[in-house]
């Protein structure tokens, strides 16, 4: 049998295993903190390219959130998620949106039906980090924000990409569309998130696979709190990227795309959506 007879049958399996065609489940992108739709849009043309015809119906119908500038807290963000969008849903996070799926999975578990978590963390913030957060709002409020932007390329990208001007000027450019504003919103919706590790083990990994994603050099969300994460999900795929640090939709996309891709499979043939 020729590999590409199996790819074909695998796809036509694929397509047969959902009750209704994909599109019946709303996959939805969730940026980062000061993040919008463009830290996906390179993964989202490479997984184009690399997904299989079965999975095309579901990545056309696919929005990205903007929940994070609109409500005060995750938890209300994670509600309008739901209200906004009715029906299955496949959620992939990054970083912040990883935190608001997380919340969105705790207030509707059978909504849920694919979840992947990059970058992100499920811990509260320490006594330390709020004050960081707290010192780096003042500094948005008094209109430094580049300041605290150039101190943090160290912890955003690994080393390879800190040095690549381009994409730490794309960077800047995404996080100055936000503003001090949203910028000073979002770090307090984050601060005042609680502990989501206690749920974790609740995730049922048979209805809603579950992929967490990160950077090998991740300054802000260590790969540790990543693998907590995977390690309290039974049954939760867990990878690391190399050569990449937190900002890794902006770093691999394809390699991100390429994850995203197998793991929209397995969710595909595993939900029978």
């Amino acid at each position: 049998m020729s590999p590409t007879h199996d790819a074909n049958a695998a796809d036509a399996t694929a397509a047969a295993a959902w009750a209704t065609p994909p599109a019946a489940a709303k996959l939805v992108f969730l940026p980062g903190l000061a993040n919008d739709a463009e830290v996906w849009a390179d993964v989202r043309v490479a997984l184009q390219r690399v997904a299989p015809p079965a999975l095309q119906p579901l990545l056309a119908a696919a929005q990205v959130g903007d929940l994070h500038t609109r409500h005060a807290t995750l938890p209300q963000m994670a509600q309008a998620l739901l209200e906004e969008h009715p029906g299955p849903l496949v959620l992939v996070g990054h970083s912040m949106g990883g935190m608001l799926a997380l919340h969105a999975v705790r207030l509707a578990p059978a909504r849920v039906v694919g979840l992947a978590l990059l970058g992100t963390t499920a811990r509260p913030d320490t006594p330390e980090l709020l004050q960081l957060r707290r010192d780096a709002c003042v500094q948005f409020a008094a209109g430094r924000l580049d300041e605290v932007l150039r101190a943090n390329v160290a912890f955003a990208f690994h080393p390879e990409h800190a040095a690549d001007a381009a994409m730490v000027a794309r960077y800047f450019a995404i996080v100055r569309r936000a503003g001090a504003e949203q910028l000073i919103a979002q770090n307090q919706a984050v601060m005042a998130r609680d502990d989501s590790r206690p749920h974790l083990a609740a995730i049922d990994t048979r209805a809603c696979p579950t992929l967490v994603l990160c950077g090998e050099a991740d300054g802000l969300t260590p790969p540790g709190v990543s693998r907590e994460i995977a390690d309290s999900v039974p049954g939760a795929r867990f990878e690391v990227l190399p050569r990449c640090g937190h900002m890794l939709t902006l770093e691999q996309p394809a390699a991100v795309a390429e994850r995203l891709a197998d793991w929209l499979m397995q969710a595909v043939l595993r939900s029978g959506r």
